[in-house]
């Protein structure tokens, strides 16, 4: 969601008269758009702002700009840490942006923090096409904004504030003209995608129903999204997803914990029982289903034995990839406050080792039984470790690189499709098949701003 953030907020500083500098050394304007999911987030921003002070020192016009979350959570911190900073703004007003950059020439230093979204400066007031992505083939779209859920461990609620999800006619109307850009494929983005539209019924999700219409766009060959949450992973989702199309058969599920009685300290609201129930009924319903997880190793009083529950746990869900974090205490939430049993450095590390063996022996086993299948697969250009390689993206999600001749099918956004002929932990690699679809032209579209 932060790098889509980024992609629209770099378009309207484009809209505003800028363009993008090809290094960091000739820019006139630097923005650094933030997290705070992690510690290391903020520990890596103050170091590189540490280095553009330096900059800034050469090149005295030069200014600097601090958005996002961690903005949002300590605006204070970085003006104090930081006071070679122009501008800090918020999560709520990152369209205020420019307009705080000119402000900041003739008065000096500007920080604008709001507690709640202003419909004339968020993000969201601004026109998503005018992101300027990196590829033209593939675009996030947000929507839904926020989140309603209390996990203990999780800043987001404090620096996103509550759900608010976008109409569905609007989301329709984007995909339609992204689709005209010769987009192929979208994904779906919010802190608790199965949860959209809760907030316009007041009853009922929409996201099944979204799912349906999106894919029904015109032009749009894939549809993903990012992140469920398995207690609001709903029978018409999984079924929406089993029938329509258009909707890759890949799955982000965070399970956190494999122990029941850390899931209540994390207060995910789900067992993990009801979690491998909600898996299995995905996989019986969605043909070659892949499935990914998010894991935090070292919560707060996590004991031995309620360690090897979560290995045992990801043992039986077989993930075919897993994101795994080392808790990471953020201020101001409730996991934070529990340092008198946060679990030594060392017994995290040995943890997050064992754990990454029982995840990686899954996704390597994932990766094998797809040798020998044909695979439809996105192009998105030459690998970044061999130029004469060309990687792709299956259905599932999975990389693929591949080797061809075809001129066609070494352009970024073509499909085409792949024998696979090795399976690695983290990709797949295959001999090319044949070319499916040449890149999309893009359509010459006339805009109406309402």
């Amino acid at each position: 969601m932060n790098e889509h953030d980024s992609e629209r907020l770099a378009g309207i500083l484009v809209a505003d008269g800028l363009e993008p500098a090809e290094i960091l050394e000739d820019a006139d304007v630097v923005v650094f758009n933030t997290c705070c999911i992690r510690e290391n987030a903020g520990n890596k921003l103050f170091g590189n702002l540490g280095y553009v002070r330096s900059l800034k020192r050469k090149k005295p016009g030069m200014q600097v700009a601090v958005t996002g979350c961690l903005s949002q959570m300590d605006p204070e911190d970085i003006q104090r840490r930081a006071d070679h900073v122009d501008v800090v703004v918020g999560t709520h007003n990152l369209a205020s942006t420019p307009g705080l950059l000119r402000r900041a020439v003739e008065q000096g230093p500007q920080m604008e923090i709001l507690d709640a979204p202003d419909p004339e400066s968020s993000l969201d007031a601004a026109p998503a096409l005018n992101a300027v992505r990196e590829v033209p083939w593939a675009a996030w779209m947000t929507i839904q904004t926020g989140c309603n859920n209390s996990c203990s461990f999780c800043i987001v609620p404090s620096v996103r504030g509550e759900e608010i999800s976008r109409p569905v006619s609007d989301l329709v109307d984007e995909a339609t003209m992204l689709a005209g850009r010769g987009v192929r494929e979208i994904t779906l983005l919010g802190q608790n995608v199965n949860s959209y539209g809760r907030d316009i019924t007041k009853r009922q999700p929409l996201f099944a129903e979204l799912l349906a219409n999106i894919g029904a766009v015109e032009g749009i060959e894939r549809v993903r999204y990012t992140s469920p949450h398995p207690k609001d992973l709903r029978p018409e989702t999984i079924r929406a997803m089993a029938e329509v199309p258009e909707v890759c058969n890949q799955l982000h599920l965070p399970l956190q914990s494999g122990s029941n009685r850390i899931l209540t300290a994390m207060r995910r609201g789900y067992t993990a029982e009801r979690y491998l129930e909600r898996l299995s009924d995905a996989r019986a319903s969605i043909d070659d289903l892949a499935v990914s997880t998010d894991l935090i190793v070292g919560f707060p009083g996590e004991s031995d034995a309620e360690f090897e529950e979560t290995l045992a746990v990801a043992a039986e869900a077989n993930f075919d990839s897993a994101y795994t974090f080392i808790f990471s205490p953020r201020p101001g939430t409730r996991a934070a406050d529990l340092s008198d049993v946060f679990i030594s450095p060392e017994v995290v590390a040995d943890r997050f080792e064992r754990l990454t063996t029982v995840v990686e022996r899954s996704a390597l086993e994932k990766s094998m039984a797809r040798v020998g299948r044909i695979e439809e697969a996105l192009v998105e250009g030459r690998s970044r470790r061999d130029e004469m390689v060309i990687s792709g993206r299956t259905r599932q999600g999975k990389p693929v690189h591949f080797t061809t001749e075809d001129r066609e099918a070494r352009v970024p956004g073509a499909f085409v499709s792949v024998k696979i002929t090795r399976g690695a932990p983290h990709h797949l690699e295959g001999e090319f098949v044949e070319l499916i679809a040449p890149t999309k032209t893009p359509q010459r579209l006339t805009l109406q701003v309402r």
